[in-house]
């Protein structure tokens, strides 16, 4: 019998679209992915993704976008997607936003409130990864890469 590392046959997206952050990994930082993200370890920040599933022993602190999601682990912070389950074994500290269908298993641990959206379609794209987010004026300045310890460069 063949074991699928990231789940069943019939999960849309195919094992190459999916991206396992490990119990081992944690991470500090704002994560993009237009595929879906299983996250086993530490995430501080934001992660915007298709799908996120968080694993019993995942825990994000930090907003969720996605429009599958489901939570297993733990979560501080809002989540919004079309549809999202919260699993026996999954907290979150947070508001829920969903578009379709919210399911929360016996067990779950919610708090914050819950709302219904009336978005019906997905905002995240292929594209949203290189859309800048900030609506500043264009300059020369834009195409350099910030510099983060300027004393390095002195």
């Amino acid at each position: 019998m063949k074991k699928y590392m990231f789940g069943d046959k019939k999960n849309k997206l195919t094992d190459s679209e999916r991206s396992l952050i490990s119990e081992t990994v944690s991470i500090e930082g704002t994560i993009n992915s237009s595929g879906a993200i299983d996250v086993a370890g530490l995430i501080k920040g934001p992660v915007y993704s298709k799908e996120i599933i968080i694993r019993e022993t995942g825990s994000i602190t930090g907003t969720i976008e996605g429009d599958h999601i489901e939570i297993h682990g733990h979560l501080d912070g809002k989540v919004s997607g079309q549809d999202i389950v919260i699993g026996s074994t999954g907290t979150v500290k947070g508001d829920i936003e969903f578009g379709n269908n919210l399911k929360t298993e016996n067990g779950a641990d919610i708090d914050g409130y819950i709302k219904k959206t009336n978005k019906s379609k997905s905002t995240l794209t292929g594209d949203f990864l290189f859309k800048k987010k900030d609506k500043k004026e264009p300059s020369e300045s834009e195409d350099r890469p910030e510099v983060v310890n300027k004393e390095v460069l002195a």
